[in-house]
């Protein structure tokens, strides 16, 4: 976590991703070495909770994660990453303002470090230890002909663009930080978070008979969406 007095308004979020594909596309010594200096906690939750290589102090493991990459599918990935988002300030600008706004909607809130990654179409968002790692191959459009090949459905595609990823951090982050209360259902519980983060947004980025449901709980019991968020009562 960091402090508010940590918080970088213009190096918000970390391109780990820029580190990392420089390695995965050239075997760049200099890109892995900053991989393990600068970013050591990144680099093993890469490694061994995303795609899960190995241990990162195996021997081997750097030459693993390299070989992995080599895949012709992940090189055309992680070129399409860098061609997309070779900016990414302008969501960044958006996501501090998110986690701005939830700060003044849930107290206590402490904003993670924030940095961007290329994983191989697993995870879109990876919070936990005070960090939050947004996999950028899992945002590039409805319309990207890798994701149809490999059987996204329409559904899917249509979550898969530069607009969630505001959303999907702050819903990914509240669900890190506030378990599952007893006694409510996981639908209803997403619905709950969702609504949350339609009101971080400012806008109703979901819209299903949940969120709608966590609408008017919040308003009958007049709940904070702290109390929302952690209550049990489902009526």
């Amino acid at each position: 976590m960091r402090s508010d007095s940590e918080v970088d308004l213009v190096n918000f979020v970390e391109r780990y991703d820029r580190v990392e594909s420089a390695f995965l596309t050239t075997g760049d010594y200099a890109s892995l070495r900053e991989m393990q200096t600068r970013y050591p906690l990144q680099t093993r939750r890469l490694i061994e909770d995303v795609l899960q290589l190995g241990n990162v102090d195996d021997a081997h493991i750097n030459s693993r994660l390299y070989s992995f990459f080599q895949d012709s599918t992940l090189q055309t990935i992680i070129s399409e990453v860098g061609r997309q988002y070779d900016d990414f300030q302008p969501i960044a600008d958006q996501l501090l303002v998110a986690f701005e706004r939830l700060k003044q909607l849930v107290p206590n809130t402490e904003i993670p470090l924030v940095y961007t990654q290329i994983g191989s179409l697993d995870q879109s968002v990876v919070v936990g230890n005070g960090f939050l790692g947004i996999s950028l191959d899992k945002y590039l459009g409805s319309d990207y002909p890798i994701y149809i090949k490999y059987g996204y459905t329409e559904s899917q595609r249509s979550m898969m663009t530069c607009d969630y990823i505001v959303p999907d951090c702050i819903g990914f982050y509240l669900l890190s930080i506030f378990p599952e209360p007893s006694n409510v259902d996981s639908k209803v519980y997403i619905g709950r978070v969702h609504h949350v983060v339609n009101t971080v947004m400012n806008r109703k980025v979901f819209d299903t008979e949940y969120v709608d449901l966590a609408e008017k709980l919040k308003a009958d019991k007049g709940w904070s969406f702290t109390e929302l968020l952690v209550n049990s009562a489902s009526e």
